[in-house]
């Protein structure tokens, strides 16, 4: 699957992410933000269910990456 980089804006809406390496290299620690993410593709926009959603605010909340999301300082 893809990775998105996140651009700012709400999490769970594809808008908020753009295209990068597989997996990005500018996701530095410590683990503070959300960086990227991982995603089945849409027409070159990440397909955010409901469940990617949730790994998406745990992650932050417990500052603790997981396989589809990556954090930054």
């Amino acid at each position: 699957m893809p990775w998105y980089k996140y651009n700012g804006g709400d999490v769970c809406n594809p808008n908020s992410y753009t295209t990068t390496t597989t997996p990005p290299t500018d996701c530095l620690h410590p683990n503070n933000f959300l960086c990227a993410i991982q995603s089945i593709d849409n027409l070159g926009a990440p397909i955010i269910t409901p469940a990617l959603c949730l790994e998406i605010a745990n992650a932050v909340n417990n500052r603790t990456e997981s396989t589809n999301v990556l954090l930054k300082p």
